[in-house]
């Protein structure tokens, strides 16, 4: 006789579709995550953005989040409202985002009496703008003071003590209203983030954890894969160039996002009738709870080397595809593969890519679980191949989250039962020197060598996935290792602010490098990406750095960290 089912929980069909409902959620939302990185060049083309107003766009997704610490908040609301109530704000709050960054990037925008007051206003912000962390930036100007040349903000200069040079020209006011929205957005997604990986945690502790983490993030991105093929064809479709489009798609899958959310609240808040337990913590939130968390060595540990991590790979996303166009030699074959048509069938071809080698970790056949990944292997030599064919960067680039998507529900797995999380950590640092180092001095190398060039790009991209998926795999589940239950939401919003200092600061100082390790005027296609990602490379080294600290600590005040989520 079966033993009956107590809860939803209780059975893996419904623990799992809570868990596809929040990943599908975060699919959408990291496709608008990147949806402008793929045609950078573009908006540098239409829209007059330099590397500069591109990379402070796209830190502008962390600004509130690091500096009106909105993260923090977010943790506290999660804590005392639950996952419910939390992910259906955070849905609404990122469509509001994109909406707005969608907005910017029209072609109603232009002319507007919008343009023209963010063209006139926000060039300078006090207190922002003397620390350096202005979500803009406008007219600053170079001049000689005492024989020294310096650079101001344009309202600082006085004729009498400073001789004028040259100033730089102010951001675009697109950018600006794009960033406000990605402002949002970011709230949102980040909100977003601590939300799922609280709701897995409800579904799965005890269980499966870091296999549904893993998975789930697995999933998620395949949104990057999404956005760059995407993203350009929407861009280039029909006669008239158009960026809006993109964005459009994106605000689509945002809205997409909203009712995957929804869809989870009343299955949420069934499973909650039925444990009796209540969306609202009975031991309200304390601010000494935050002074609890940060004051374990291991959270701190923790928390670095995910911003480290992070820091090396999400930023580099919003770049890839320039650095490819920048370092490769191309040759679109036209005809067929300048069509339409072979979009959607490469994109089908890597869904069968993901759909096999996902699977294949959960078949109990050996017989299917091996043609489940022998048919993975071929229908990614497929892909490749029409990736080359094809001739975009983008199309390349696109291969990132495949390796990602077959082995880290396997490495869920093993530390789920085998442990060693700290290791995988040191493990994954050390592929991710190995990679950056590859993309800023071996790559170049093969510029006039297409086919040499393009296995060498995507041989690195491959590896450099497959590297960011410990984080999900082994990071994340050791959270709840470091914490009590209770503030596991606000441990993960300190996390990801944390996280977030990163993820604004590294977009702008890689534009910035591109602008100052190049001659004015450089073509889109044509610059020099070796010294912003060395950067990269040495925050790999720091994370490789930290991954040992962590490893000793854990051992000497045994955290835990080594030993597997599912005790015998």
């Amino acid at each position: 006789m079966t033993e009956k089912l107590k809860t939803l929980r209780d059975s893996a069909a419904m623990r799992w579709i809570a868990l596809l409902l929040l990943a599908l959620a975060m699919f959408c939302s990291y496709i608008f995550m990147d949806i402008l990185s793929p045609i950078k060049d573009l908006m540098q083309s239409t829209r007059g953005w330099d590397s500069s107003s591109f990379g402070t766009m796209q830190g502008a997704e962390t600004f509130l989040n690091v500096f009106v610490f909105f993260l923090i908040f977010a943790g506290i609301i999660l804590d005392k409202m639950g996952v419910r109530f939390t992910a259906l704000l955070s849905g609404a709050v990122m469509l509001i985002g994109g909406i707005i960054k969608y907005y910017a990037v029209s072609e109603s925008f232009i002319g507007s009496g919008i343009e023209v007051w963010f063209t006139n206003h926000l060039n300078y912000i006090p207190g922002f703008d003397e620390i350096g962390v202005a979500p803009f930036y406008g007219e600053y100007w170079n001049v000689i003071v005492d024989g020294v040349e310096k650079t101001i903000n344009s309202v600082k200069f006085d004729a009498s003590t400073m001789e004028f040079v040259s100033k730089s020209s102010i951001m675009p006011a697109s950018a600006k209203v794009a960033a406000v929205g990605f402002m949002l957005f970011g709230c949102g997604v980040e909100m977003a983030g601590i939300t799922v990986s609280r709701g897995i945690v409800k579904w799965f502790k005890g269980r499966e954890t870091a296999l549904a983490m893993g998975s789930e993030m697995a999933l998620a991105r395949l949104g990057v894969a999404t956005c760059m093929i995407f993203s350009p064809y929407f861009a280039n479709l029909g006669e008239k160039v158009d960026v809006s489009r993109s964005v459009a798609f994106g605000v689509v899958l945002l809205c997409i996002a909203l009712m995957m959310f929804i869809v989870y609240f009343f299955m949420d808040r069934k499973l909650d009738k039925q444990t009796g337990e209540a969306e609202e913590k009975d031991d309200p939130f304390k601010i000494s709870d935050i002074g609890k968390i940060l004051s374990s060595l291991g959270f701190w540990l923790v928390a670095l080397l995910c911003v480290l991590y992070y820091s090396a790979i999400f930023p580099f996303q919003k770049y890839a595809v320039n650095v490819l166009q920048c370092n490769l030699t191309l040759n679109p074959h036209g005809g067929f593969w300048s069509g339409d048509a072979v979009t959607i069938i490469q994109y089908i071809i890597m869904l069968v890519v993901a759909v096999c080698s996902f699977t294949s970790n959960f078949s109990k056949n050996k017989v299917l679980k091996y043609v489940l990944m022998g048919g993975a292997v071929v229908a990614l030599i497929v892909y490749c191949w029409m990736g080359y064919m094809i001739g975009t960067p983008g199309s390349i680039f696109a291969v990132f989250p495949l390796l990602a998507v077959a082995i880290t529900p396997i490495l869920g797995n093993y530390v789920d039962h085998k442990g060693k999380a700290a290791s995988m950590l040191m493990i994954g640092s050390l592929l991710l020197i190995l990679c950056h180092l590859t993309f800023a001095f071996i790559l170049p190398m093969f510029k006039g060598n297409d086919i040499g060039g393009t296995v060498v790009a995507y041989a690195t991209i491959l590896v450099l996935g497959a590297s960011f998926s410990l984080v999900p795999a082994a990071l994340w589940p050791s959270v709840p290792k470091l914490v009590d239950e209770k503030i596991i939401g606000s441990a993960y919003a300190l996390i990801f602010w944390i996280q977030n200092i990163g993820l604004w600061l590294f977009p702008m100082l890689y534009g910035k490098m591109l602008d100052k390790t190049n001659p004015v005027g450089t073509a889109p296609d044509a610059l020099n990406h070796t010294v912003p990602l060395a950067m990269f490379a040495c925050l790999g080294v720091a994370a490789l750095l930290l991954g040992i600290a962590l490893k000793a600590v854990d051992k000497k005040k045994h955290l835990g960290l080594e030993e597997p989520n599912i005790k015998d």
